[in-house]
């Protein structure tokens, strides 16, 4: 994902910088969590990925971008493949990749017993909680496995996190037409929120064909959302911008189509990871 920091503001100010590009990983072949809203979801678990295929998939991106950021938000559950997670944001921030653990993003809806471990293995690595919704009851609704983790001992996790790692917490927050996205939800949330130093992400849901009913959040009431969250208290948020849709990889959308309902076009194949010069 390639963007412009300068198309960006910042406290009414353009931000600095220019071109980065940002590689959004997977870590596993599916996904258990089974999300209503994510494509991924309709799946189910296939396997997890090594930490060599996690590693390959910058390996690939490198050869037509200089990846500045690296998202672990494509298809899995990063905490479910914690070994692997590990030992791939060991290399990746090692040499010869070297980027940043402050440039590394590890995304999870929740899985508590990693979470608190993940400062200890992971400092300085950034962390982003999918959580959706502002309360257990419709957080189980959207979101099946939310009813092994309940909200109240996910907050007590991420409380302990943060004030041993002092890292802000990424909050994912999907807006989803009537069911997540009114104004009683943005406060609500942010009641939830008030002990934390977060950054709140909105992300307009991209449509996933049949298997969902749900529908995306008008932009007004996207702003509206927004504004409570920003001008009654406080909370820096951000909308998340869309890419991707064009080729149904934008977030919620990855998953395996069988061979008959690919491009007959044809993509061209990439060069296995032994065969790269690096």
């Amino acid at each position: 994902m390639r963007y412009d920091s300068r198309l960006g503001k910042y406290d009414g100010k353009t931000r600095p910088g220019g071109v980065r590009s940002t590689l959004c990983v997977s870590s596993q072949v599916g996904c258990k969590m089974g999300c209503r809203f994510c494509a991924t979801g309709t799946m189910g678990f296939k396997s997890n990925l090594t930490s060599g295929e996690i590693v390959e998939q910058m390996v690939h991106a490198s050869r037509y971008s200089q990846i500045r950021n690296i998202v672990f938000m494509g298809m899995g559950e990063p905490l479910n493949n914690y070994t692997a997670l590990v030992e791939a944001i060991q290399v990746l921030t090692a040499s010869p990749f070297q980027i940043s653990p402050k440039r590394v993003t590890v995304s999870t809806v929740g899985i508590i017993h990693s979470i608190n471990k993940f400062n200890n293995d992971l400092p300085n690595i950034n962390l982003a909680v999918s959580l959706h919704a502002p309360d257990q009851d419709i957080r189980c609704h959207i979101m099946p496995a939310a009813r092994a983790f309940p909200l109240a001992k996910l907050m007590n996790a991420l409380q302990s996190y943060q004030s041993v790692s002092k890292q802000t917490i990424f909050i994912e927050y999907i807006m989803l037409d009537g069911v997540n996205d009114q104004e009683e939800h943005a406060h609500q949330l942010c009641k939830l929120l008030e002990t934390f130093k977060v950054v709140v992400n909105l992300i307009p849901f991209n449509p996933i064909g049949s298997s969902s009913n749900f529908k995306t959040s008008s932009e007004q009431n996207v702003k509206k959302f927004q504004k409570v969250l920003r001008g009654i208290y406080g909370i820096r948020t951000t909308v998340r911008q869309e890419m991707g849709q064009d080729i149904a990889g934008a977030c919620g959308q990855l998953v395996v189509s069988l061979p008959d309902e690919r491009s007959a076009g044809g993509a061209t194949l990439l060069s296995d990871i032994e065969d790269l010069r690096l």
